[in-house]
């Protein structure tokens, strides 16, 4: 076998694989936003929490077809002999790669600034829609109290919120570390001093930054492969067009 066979099959069962994980993962977005209740249930420890299967079951649905796509454009591209679909397969990896590292320079570089816009986002919500609204209190009461913290910044978000009047001026048990024992009002929350969701976010990221790095260099890894074997097969296809003339 050689070398550029020995390329094309590997092509061929790498984006076969891709393609059969983005159905898949479609498949289950589907599931999930037609019949969330009984996907659910596969998985009980977060059924009670996970209330917002529809838009991640859109976000699958999305994210599987393209992974289907390119996975397609690859195996048809390669088992074929398709210089069209190799460069087409080669671009959408090209563009996808400059998004992200984009992405990640943005982020970088407006940290303080996106930092500003999710605490304007969050506050807001906080204080008119916490105690409110079903899934964004459930989801909040589920962020803290696996977190143990207390709001976006701290307990002063929920200050003179709708839950906060409804609840004759006490904030949520959580920013009390102990709500059981005390009323968590002004002197208790401020007393405690649990600390802010985003403080512990970061915590964590800060924690789990090998791992992220490992994740995202081993992703770009993949996806510089998957571009230098596509540019290989195209270029070797015009001289093996060439030889056969």
């Amino acid at each position: 076998m050689g070398c550029f066979t020995f390329v094309k099959v590997v092509m061929v069962v790498f984006n076969l694989l891709i393609c059969l994980a983005g159905m898949c993962l479609a498949a289950a977005g589907i599931w999930m936003t037609v019949d969330g209740d009984s996907f659910m249930k596969v998985l009980p420890p977060f059924t009670d929490d996970f209330q917002s299967h529809v838009s991640v079951g859109i976000f699958s649905i999305t994210i599987g077809a393209v992974m289907t796509l390119l996975g397609l454009l690859g195996c048809c591209g390669a088992q074929k002999e398709s210089k069209s679909l190799l460069i087409m397969f080669f671009s959408i990896i090209l563009i996808i790669c400059i998004a992200e590292t984009a992405a990640a320079i943005v982020a970088l570089v407006y940290s303080s600034y996106t930092q500003n816009i999710l605490r304007a986002w969050a506050t807001s919500g906080l204080k008119e829609q916490y105690g409110k609204d079903k899934i964004l209190t459930d989801l909040w009461n589920s962020t803290m109290t696996t977190l143990q913290c207390c709001g976006f910044s701290n307990y002063t978000d929920f200050s003179g919120s709708y839950y906060y009047k409804q609840n004759g001026a006490l904030y949520p048990p959580t920013c009390c570390a102990g709500p059981e024992l005390y009323p968590c009002d002004d002197h208790n929350a401020d007393f405690i001093g649990v600390v802010g969701c985003f403080k512990q976010i970061v915590q964590i990221i800060q924690r789990n930054l090998n791992i992220l790095g490992g994740i995202a260099a081993g992703v770009t890894a993949i996806e510089v492969a998957a571009m230098a074997v596509s540019m290989y097969l195209y270029c070797n296809l015009g001289k093996k067009i060439h030889l056969k003339v």
